[in-house]
């Protein structure tokens, strides 16, 4: 991978300073733009997006949040898997169709391959909602083509290639959104309510945060299967190395349930990126850690694989245990054993926010049942207290899609941008090599490494297999 640039664990003002964006959270001067910002493509018509792969959370979120949208026009979509494919372009038509009156509203365009999309010069940006494993090369790819971005979470699958992301997004002035919904408006406005009421004292000084997460059941059947004759199993596997197909291992073939891939180690760390990133984000924006990370991580946790006698195919961790300090001298805990949202603790009370047991998918692990309220603390006073204008205002984003689409006319930063978005990954990460070392780590935060530990540090990063290695995107040759 090329070499990566050394400009972390810094605060926000000092990394925007430091970047290609300018003051008052506008990008300026960007590399490549996209073509409805001016000419006969105004702002004021509409943007055209290419959708990359059609799973699960593509049918369930990302299609539904954006062709809402006035001022959007899905007229692509991209899959390995033709059933997967046209089954994308007919949900998509059979939305117009419902909604504008005409199936042929848009031409919907296939692809088997998101490079040949992204190559359209009149599609302006693109929906990344391939798995974990599969981020890098398209969010890279479509930067470099100046598409602009929305990305399903996690940010990446090593901390290397996220950093390597945000480097490339911010050089090239791409307008990017992670899909951390807990920072918009709709639908969780109490995220950012408690996150403000955090960073304004209304706890006193903060000291412990616990973050509530579950892990992942073992299981999975590990016999090969013959591949699907209309799956591109091997574009599939992308950079990662090859194994067997078996269906318990990539995606369902009938329905859109949750797919194997999240819970084998290959493709994606677990809960703790899956979910993590999510809760771990809400911690970040609540602490004012959001550009930096952990200064230490210890951890421990159950894998199936423990078991010499375990048969089944999924390995990522089930139980654990986190425990990480930040420079700042917070402590965040993170397990299973808490309720599943974040808790802050300070000096003068406490807040907990959870999501009030909707999850983002039906199949997405549920919150529990909220008796009293998404957003609690530990006085009604705490929950009743006003932000004044003199105040710490946090980021007032809308629905994280509508909000991206509004940053792309306007040249805005999102609600969560791709340092955001890397630094939340990077602390699941290292969390989850803690989860592999029995030890104590010191993660150095601005240049990205663990102190004195070799071991550590081979985990930041993983081999790519050609001819999927991002060294081999003709772009970069150059």
């Amino acid at each position: 991978m090329p070499e990566m640039s050394k400009k972390k664990g810094i605060t926000r003002r000092e990394y925007l300073k430091k970047s290609l964006l300018g003051t008052a959270g506008v990008i300026f001067a960007p590399t490549i733009v996209p073509s409805t910002v001016f000419g006969k493509s105004a702002p004021s018509n509409k943007i055209n997006v290419g959708q990359i792969g059609f799973g699960r959370i593509a049918r369930a979120h990302n299609l539904p949040q954006t062709l809402k949208l006035d001022d959007v026009r899905v007229v692509a979509v991209c899959d390995v898997d033709r059933k997967r494919l046209q089954e994308g372009k007919d949900f998509i038509q059979e939305w117009y169709e419902e909604n504008k009156g005409n199936r042929n509203y848009v031409d919907v365009k296939m692809y088997s391959d998101y490079r040949e999309l992204l190559a359209r010069s009149d599609i302006d940006a693109v929906i990344i909602s391939t798995p974990d494993h599969a981020h890098l090369l398209p969010c890279v790819e479509a930067s470099l083509a100046g598409k602009d971005i929305y990305m399903e979470k996690p940010m990446s699958l090593t901390v290397e290639e996220g950093r390597f992301m945000s480097d490339m997004l911010h050089r090239n002035g791409t307008v990017f959104q992670l899909g951390s919904q807990q920072r918009g408006t709709d639908p969780w406005p109490h995220f950012r309510r408690a996150c403000e009421l955090v960073r304004n004292g209304r706890i006193g000084q903060v000291h412990t945060v616990q973050v509530g997460l579950p892990g992942d059941p073992s299981g999975g059947d590990p016999n090969p299967m013959p591949v699907p004759e209309h799956f591109d199993y091997d574009a599939w596997l992308g950079t990662t190395p090859w194994v067997p197909y078996t269906e318990t291992r990539v995606h369902p073939q009938e329905g859109y349930s949750r797919p194997g891939w999240l819970r084998v180690e290959q493709f994606s760390a677990g809960m703790i990126t899956g979910w993590g990133t999510h809760h771990v984000d809400t911690a970040h924006w609540g602490m004012g850690t959001e550009y930096t990370g952990p200064i230490e991580v210890e951890a421990e946790a159950q894998f199936p694989t423990d078991d010499p006698n375990y048969e089944g195919l999924w390995n990522v961790h089930g139980d654990f245990r986190v425990e990480a300090k930040y420079a700042n001298g917070i402590k965040m805990l993170i397990s299973g054993e808490f309720d599943n949202g974040i808790r802050f603790e300070g000096d003068e009370g406490w807040i907990f926010v959870t999501r009030g047991g909707g999850p983002v998918t039906e199949d997405d692990p549920e919150t529990g049942e909220v008796t009293s309220g998404p957003l609690r603390a530990s006085s009604r006073s705490i929950l009743e207290s006003e932000i004044g204008p003199n105040e710490i205002q946090l980021y007032k984003g809308e629905e994280q899609h509508e909000n991206w689409i509004r940053c792309v006319k306007t040249r805005e930063i999102t609600a969560a941008p791709p340092e955001i978005a890397h630094r939340s990954c990077t602390a699941c990460l290292i969390s989850h090599i803690a989860m592999k070392l029995p030890r104590k780590l010191y993660w150095d935060p601005v240049n990205e490494r663990f102190r004195n530990d070799d071991e550590a540090n081979s985990m930041l990063s993983r081999p790519q297999r050609h001819p999927y290695k991002i060294s081999q995107i003709p772009a970069l040759k150059m």
